[in-house]
């Protein structure tokens, strides 16, 4: 090992060439070239070397390049949580509407954030978001509604108090008239019954309806029966009800009525200029009930000749005017008119006494009608059985009734009438009202008929 070593002295520092001076805000590309194209290690190697300025100099700062600094990376700015849209879930399950255009502040929904938030948090409206005032009967434009309602419409909505009617009967009535009407009681169960009664008597007809009014047995209350029944339509409906008097043996229909006019069945088919309903009533007697008669021929000679071509004519003319036909048969089943009566009619109105004789002509009746294809009529008929005289019979009503009822629609029992046993005319607001209630009830029951008649046979 050398006893000493040379001795190093320092280099005299290399001079530097250094650039003009350009100002502190000069743009980069401005600057000179090569004060962008320094090495980094021949600066860093000078760096050191260069002596600084002393303190209170004229000579300004000599600008030095540096590397830019490095910009490290953020992340994200993520908006304000109440500024996020609601979650996929309450998106499914509430349903928003922008407000409507007419409002001059409209909000609408942020753009989707790129991280969604947990599911346990709830979405709610922006601070600047105000509701509109909410309407009646539907939701406010821009609410958040899962199950929006529909506005009622005019038959939905409910009356809250209604006029109460008078009751027409009873000390119900006395009580209202006595008190000028400030004091209306509840209508009574049998006043409920009997606007029952009413509604289905009023129910409407498609085309026409044909009843026919028989009875083996002469006697028996079949004409009346007929004036009764067809009054009743008459006064509780609007449309127009007629009864034509088929019995070929003098019927006494007509007399039942205020006459009106002489003509019969027979010069009704001998007019040529029958067009309009003015033409069929100049031939027709009108009761105060509103019901129309059309009598028959009252020369016995000429009577036998009303035949089935005859009735079925006559059936023509009248379906185009009359809502509803009621037939008075004759007693008999084998004239020739009334096969045209069982082929035309819709229901039958079987009439019997509450006698037994009279009881077992209704059924021979009924058991004719079987045998003769007419089983249909038997099903749909109806049977009234009339009291001969005032007082209780002396059958058994109750088995009389079950014994049709196993054959028949329906069974119903008048009771014995002053007014009707006078063989008069027949009026209504004569009778007694169990008989009206009767003949109310016997209509209703051949009204229920009327939503499903069936075509009769031709």
């Amino acid at each position: 090992m050398p006893d000493s070593l040379p001795s190093l002295s320092p280099s005299p520092p290399v001079p530097v060439p250094v650039a003009p001076a350009e100002p502190h805000n000069a743009p980069l590309e401005q600057r000179p070239r090569h004060a962008l194209a320094a090495p980094e290690a021949d600066i860093r190697a000078v760096e050191p070397a260069v002596p600084s300025a002393p303190p209170n100099t004229a000579a300004p700062p000599q600008p030095q390049w540096a590397p830019p600094p490095q910009q490290l990376p953020q992340a994200p700015q993520q908006p304000p949580f109440a500024q996020q849209p609601p979650p996929p879930e309450l998106q499914r399950t509430q349903q928003w509407s922008p407000p409507p255009p007419q409002q001059p502040q409209q909000w609408a929904p942020p753009p989707a954030a790129s991280q969604q938030q947990p599911q346990n948090q709830q979405w709610s409206a922006p601070p600047n978001y105000q509701q509109p005032p909410q309407q009646y009967g539907r939701p406010a434009p821009g609410m958040y509604n899962s199950a929006p309602q529909q506005a009622p419409s005019i038959d939905e909505v409910r009356m809250l108090r209604t006029a109460r009617r008078q009751s027409h009967a009873g000390w119900r009535r006395a009580l209202h008239q006595m008190s000028g009407g400030a004091i209306n009681p509840s209508h009574s169960s049998d006043d409920l019954y009997y606007r029952a009664l009413v509604d289905r008597i009023r129910q409407p007809v498609r085309g026409d309806y044909r009843i026919a009014v028989l009875s083996l047995k002469g006697g028996v209350g079949k004409t009346t029966t007929t004036i009764g029944l067809g009054s009743t339509f008459a006064s509780l409906r609007g449309d127009r009800v007629i009864a034509v008097d088929a019995n070929p043996d003098f019927g006494t229909l007509a007399q039942r009525v205020p006459l009106q006019t002489r003509s019969t069945v027979r010069d009704l088919l001998q007019d040529p200029s029958i067009f309009r309903y003015s033409d069929v009533r100049a031939h027709t007697s009108q009761a105060p009930s509103r019901l129309e008669v059309l009598a028959s021929e009252r020369d016995p000679a000429k009577s036998e000749a009303f035949s089935e071509e005859d009735y079925r004519g006559v059936t023509k003319i009248l379906h185009r005017f009359y809502n509803i036909i009621l037939t008075d048969c004759g007693t008999g089943l084998m004239h020739s008119a009334m096969s045209g009566v069982l082929d035309l009619t819709h229901t039958l109105v079987l009439v019997s006494s509450t006698a037994i004789d009279g009881a077992r002509s209704a059924s021979a009746t009924l058991d004719w009608l079987t045998l003769h294809g007419y089983d249909n009529l038997v099903r749909n008929a109806v049977v009234v059985l009339n009291s001969a005289r005032p007082g209780a019979p002396n059958v058994d009503i109750q088995q009389l009734s079950q014994h049709f009822l196993a054959r028949c629609r329906a069974v119903h029992v008048m009771q014995f009438d002053d007014h009707l046993a006078e063989g008069a005319e027949v009026d209504l607001a004569s009778l007694h009202k169990a008989t009206s209630r009767s003949f109310v009830e016997i209509a209703a029951t051949i009204s229920d008929d009327f939503d499903r008649q069936q075509p009769p046979r031709s």
